[in-house]
């Protein structure tokens, strides 16, 4: 299930080189994990946003900028970490100060609302592309990773999926929706909310968690790979948006919920001892969470729609649009 991304990362960079004692965790995760302390690990990430590629052409100078931190963001939160700096490198066709304005008041605005602090990064010249370091603290031994979930721990996912997958489409033409519900998709897109609190709250409940930035079942994999399970999903317990069924079939809205990219919601494994604790500690977050499936023994994955076994072909999402 891992994209040509993924396997490239494996072939030519996972486990090569010199691997330093205070590595707890390099490769492979949403984050690699630094011992920096006995107490402290530093949960460091990197992205690049690509111009035609990671967004459309047109896509506004303050959605670029809010959409380059926040994706950052999310990695630190399907960590468990508490997002404390970035930085920046910006490659720009042209010094264009209205559109610089708008992208730095962006950026300045979604570190702020997190506190975080924008520490330093480079610009150049040449087409445009916005790449962001992200950098966070987690206690030593409470971190979230991929690979500790179990046969028998329950699935979730925090808020709806499939609304940016839909929202691209709406920017490229593809699709139509209300007025109403064009601006709400249309936003989830250019405008993702990082779980950080969320991912925080979840330590020491959650098995296991990844943020969705490749679909569901893409990311899904991410986890049943490094834990060594399987799992079913549960279709009619995904959480659909109302504008997202307000604009097509169901079925269509499941294969954007699984398939999409740019969710960027939270996708996490709990115990079953923990279920109850994993209320407790959402409750505090206002941050709606539905449980679509359960892990089991073997591989791949298994859509159930209410209890009954649906054949789907579902591919993960890879960022290559114009």
């Amino acid at each position: 299930m891992a994209s040509r991304e993924f396997a490239l990362i494996d072939t030519y960079f996972k486990g090569k080189g010199h691997q330093r004692k205070d590595v707890v965790l390099g490769i492979g995760d949403d984050c690699a994990l630094l011992a920096v302390s006995d107490s402290t690990l530093l949960a460091v990430t990197t992205d690049t946003l690509v111009a035609g590629v990671h967004f459309p052409l047109d896509t506004p100078a303050r959605a670029v900028g809010h959409k380059a931190v926040a994706v950052n963001l999310s990695d630190l939160a399907a960590m468990g970490a508490e997002a404390a700096w970035v930085s920046l490198a910006l490659t720009l066709p042209d010094a264009d100060d209205a559109w610089l304005a708008e992208f730095a008041s962006a950026v300045v605005e979604v570190c702020d609302y997190y506190g975080v602090t924008l520490v330093g990064g480079d610009t150049t010249r040449g087409p445009l592309s916005v790449t962001i370091t992200a950098q966070g603290k987690i206690p030593a031994g409470k971190q979230l990773t991929r690979s500790g979930a179990k046969p028998g721990d329950w699935l979730y996912v925090t808020g709806t999926l499939g609304d940016a997958a839909l929202g691209l489409a709406l920017v490229q033409g593809r699709e139509q929706a209300s007025s109403d519900h064009h601006e709400f998709l249309v936003g989830r897109l250019n405008y993702p909310t990082p779980r950080l609190l969320a991912g925080q709250a979840l330590r020491g409940v959650a098995s296991s968690a990844i943020d969705i930035s490749d679909g569901l079942a893409s990311d899904l994999g991410h986890i049943l790979s490094a834990s060594h399970c399987g799992a079913n999903l549960f279709l009619d317990k995904l959480p659909l948006s109302q504008a997202l069924l307000g604009t097509m079939a169901l079925e269509s809205a499941w294969q954007l919920a699984l398939g999409g990219g740019d969710d960027y919601e939270l996708l996490f494994t709990v115990p079953e001892a923990q279920k109850g604790a994993l209320d407790t500690a959402l409750a505090h977050c206002g941050v709606k969470h539905s449980c679509v499936g359960q892990l089991r023994g073997g591989e791949g994955i298994s859509y159930l729609n209410h209890g009954q076994t649906v054949e789907l072909d579902v591919r993960g999402y890879e960022h290559c649009w114009s």
